[in-house]
């Protein structure tokens, strides 16, 4: 599957990686990372693996964003989660993906050959370290999504909000990658729900709406209080 949703690009291609942490800090690049890998360009809404699928390959977003995914029984969609420029997905402990993986958006994926990796892994120890702090940090995510899936709307959206920029590093503004009905399904939510909720927040202050994919912070004082 993944070749046939993907077109090979040239390392000269323009897109870069953005990559926001150090390896010490449980980064998501280290020094050699990138040589091992190649460049893929996903359209969007394009499947980069699918469930029960072997982990052969290791994926790095180097431009656009991802979203991994289960089908429920019951027909719905559950995002478990969005990768961001510089974020690792596909990294597993089983012999077979436990979820499957989309582009969001059109998307330059950086595509690494998961043996390779963990032979790089055995002979380095800082890819050894990066590779226990991908694993960590995975399952940090895995608990604050489980514990915000509790909370009301509002926190959701609140905790969701503050979570994505201090991802993209965005200060006030954030440029939503993904839709409504993406956020609804990563939280839980209808995406009426959604959309009220952003009313919501912004006619308390807490957050601006000046378009459907822009979100301006305005008073994360106000928001903080109800990702606390």
């Amino acid at each position: 599957m993944l070749m046939q949703n993907a077109q090979t690009l040239s390392p000269t291609h323009p897109a870069k990686p953005v990559d926001r942490w150090s390896t010490e800090q449980g980064a998501q690049g280290a020094p050699g990372l990138d040589a091992l890998g190649v460049r893929m360009a996903f359209a969007r809404n394009a499947e980069i693996f699918g469930e029960g699928e072997p982990t052969t390959y290791v994926y790095k977003v180097v431009s656009g964003a991802a979203r991994t995914y289960k089908v429920l029984d019951d027909g719905r969609r559950q995002i478990s989660s969005f990768y961001l420029p510089g974020e690792v997905f596909g990294l597993e402990a089983t012999a077979a993906h436990h979820c499957s993986a989309e582009a969001v958006t059109r998307s330059v994926l950086l595509v690494i050959k998961r043996s390779a990796l963990v032979s790089l892994a055995e002979a380095e120890h800082r890819v050894s370290h990066m590779l226990w702090a991908l694993t960590a940090r995975e399952l940090q995510q895995v608990r604050t999504h489980m514990l915000v899936l509790i909370r009301s709307a509002q926190e959701r959206v609140a905790c969701f909000l503050l979570e994505l920029a201090e991802r993209m590093g965005a200060t006030d503004q954030i440029e939503l990658p993904m839709s409504r009905q993406d956020i609804a399904d990563y939280l839980g939510l209808t995406i009426e729900t959604i959309s009220r909720t952003l009313t919501q927040l912004e006619s308390t202050g807490a957050i601006a709406v000046p378009t459907c994919r822009r979100i301006v912070l305005r008073d994360r004082k106000a928001l903080k209080r109800l990702h606390a």
